[in-house]
């Protein structure tokens, strides 16, 4: 099988494993910098060029598309798919996945368990929606921020006031949450590949940081999960239309609570926090694919 890889840096270790594995199974992969592909979008025959060549013969196609880039990296990937090339991950459901609010909502009227969210745009509301929050403290989030960028804690209602109202002063998009102090500064990630969940670990921040993101220092570790969170990671994915996904869940006194579905989990942590050959678990997922599997095509 003939496999692009839509990555702007091949040396990253989730990159690397993904094309290991590939080649162990007897795949020919070809990394592709999503920036550089252009497309020509025609009725009959649409078709992707790169470095002055089209892109042919593809069969099936994963993306790494980096949050920064995901306008234009999901409409290369729609290109692919207008191509017949079966895709890892479809457009529609990264796009849905990597939109912050949308995503909650969509969780949310399907009765995951969510935090306390909040989200307004005047400067008049803030009062009353830290309020609806149940107070300080609480997480303010920029909604296009990544791997804990844009993530305020702020522990007093004048620190809240005064954060939200900085962001808002700059037109910046925010949601307000609930601070789930009985995580303790602990999240888990759970790895999903085809409804079920292949490995979990336990991401602790570090000292003095209550981001657990494994880029801003903090630590992962081998974990237990229990039933009601294996199905809460599974269902979280299967709403965004994932067939490989990384679900983060707290561990709240009103049980487990999502908070993030990511579309290009890293595997370097999970990796070594497990022992589990993730990437071959991927690229064998891959194998099975047809597509629209996923059954998000059409669907905004």
């Amino acid at each position: 099988m003939k496999i692009a890889l839509l990555s702007r840096n091949r040396r990253l270790y989730s990159s690397r494993r993904l094309i290991e594995a590939a080649q162990e199974r007897g795949h020919e992969v070809v990394v592709i910098d999503v920036l550089r592909a252009y497309m020509n979008i025609a009725s009959h025959k649409p078709s992707i060029h790169y470095k002055g060549e089209p892109l042919e013969s593809f069969e099936a196609v994963i993306p790494r598309i980096g949050a920064s880039v995901t306008s234009y990296g999901c409409a290369v990937l729609r290109q692919f798919e207008m191509m017949g090339v079966v895709s890892l991950n479809e457009s529609v459901a990264i796009t849905r996945s990597r939109d912050k609010l949308r995503s909650l909502q969509l969780l949310s009227r399907k009765g995951i368990g969510l935090p306390l969210t909040g989200y307004a745009n005047k400067p008049d509301d803030i009062k009353d929606m830290i309020k609806m929050v149940g107070g300080a403290p609480l997480v303010i989030k920029l909604l296009q921020g990544t791997q804990g960028i844009g993530v305020v804690l702020a522990e007093t209602q004048k620190a809240a006031e005064s954060v939200i109202e900085g962001f808002m002063g700059v037109k910046a998009d925010i949601l307000v949450q609930e601070f789930i102090k009985e995580a303790g500064g602990s999240d888990i990630r759970c790895f999903v590949i085809d409804g079920k969940v292949v490995a979990a670990m336990c991401r602790t921040a570090a000292p003095g940081e209550f981001r657990s993101n494994l880029h801003r220092g903090g630590k992962s570790s081998l974990i237990k999960i229990t039933p009601e969170e294996r199905s809460t990671a599974v269902r979280a994915a299967k709403i965004m239309g994932l067939n490989v996904a990384g679900v983060d869940l707290l561990r709240s006194n009103h049980g487990p609570v999502v908070m993030e579905v990511n579309s290009s989990p890293g595997l370097e942590g999970i990796e070594g926090a497990t022992n589990k050959d993730i990437a071959g678990m991927v690229i064998s997922n891959l194998e099975k694919l047809t597509p629209g599997k996923t059954g998000t095509r059409g669907k905004g």
